[in-house]
């Protein structure tokens, strides 16, 4: 009860306070996060929130599974696991992640029929055309890409190692000419120590058999949708390693390449 209750008063805090500052229908215009990435980084793997509960916050998103095992990627309200040996699998409603983000994803503005040679030509496109710097996005990509190449990371054990050694397990796939959806957010730099800052991508194909954490692509003539949100609304487990968890700044990233 006691659990319940707190997370009404939050539900209750953001009515009252982010509501009034958004237009009509902009509640739909919030990301949901399950804990500070932070955490993840230095190791908080244990899943302390279900899926079940997440279809209630976003129909989009990305993320972890319970011990870090594998890459999570929602899209069009369904969620799917892509596991360290490249197997995608529906997540069911019982699982639980320690670390997603999500948002019901609504476009406010397209970019058409882009060329990216790379992803980090991708996030300089995006940055010439996006209006400010100073909100949160979301950021959708359906088409067939010439090339992408993707992670996936394995389940930890206890103890767990910090995010940076853990990838240093991954396994990498590259793939041409796969049709498929970049599920992506951008966070500004001001956000750093609860989200990722700059661009986060995930990739699931069409067919929902290959995926993974994005590390680098390659496509052309695709149309970027992106949907601007105006709220963060975190949530911090409430037991677990996490209240332990040394929570201070630390060096690496997942980014392209890490």
């Amino acid at each position: 009860m006691k659990s319940i209750f707190r997370f009404f008063v939050l539900l209750v805090l953001l009515g009252a306070v982010v509501k009034p500052a958004l237009s009509a229908g902009s509640d739909r215009d919030i990301i949901f996060q399950t804990a500070p990435f932070q955490s993840l980084s230095v190791g908080v793997y244990d899943g302390l929130f279900q899926f079940a509960s997440l279809k209630a916050h976003g129909d989009f998103g990305l993320g972890t599974l319970n011990a870090l095992d594998g890459e999570m990627v929602c899209v069009d309200n369904a969620f799917y696991q892509i596991r360290q040996d490249g197997k995608v699998l529906p997540v069911p409603d019982s699982a639980r992640t320690p670390f997603a983000v999500m948002t019901f994803f609504d476009e406010d503005q397209r970019i058409e029929a882009v060329n990216a040679g790379s992803l980090a030509e991708l996030g300089r496109i995006i940055d010439r055309i996006r209006p400010t710097k100073n909100l949160f996005y979301a950021l959708r990509i359906d088409g067939t890409f010439d090339y992408i190449k993707v992670r996936s990371v394995p389940p930890q054990k206890k103890p767990y190692r910090p995010l940076a050694e853990a990838v240093k397990d991954q396994a990498v796939f590259e793939y041409k000419e796969i049709s498929g959806t970049l599920v992506g957010f951008w966070a500004p730099s001001f956000a750093g120590k609860v989200s990722v800052p700059g661009y986060h991508f995930h990739f699931i194909s069409t067919a929902r058999d290959s995926g993974g954490h994005v590390l680098d692509l390659r496509f052309r003539a695709l149309n970027i949708q992106m949907d601007r949100c105006y709220a963060l609304f975190l949530v911090t487990p409430e037991n677990g390693d996490y209240f332990s968890a040394d929570l201070e700044d630390r060096p690496g990233s997942i980014q392209s390449g890490e």
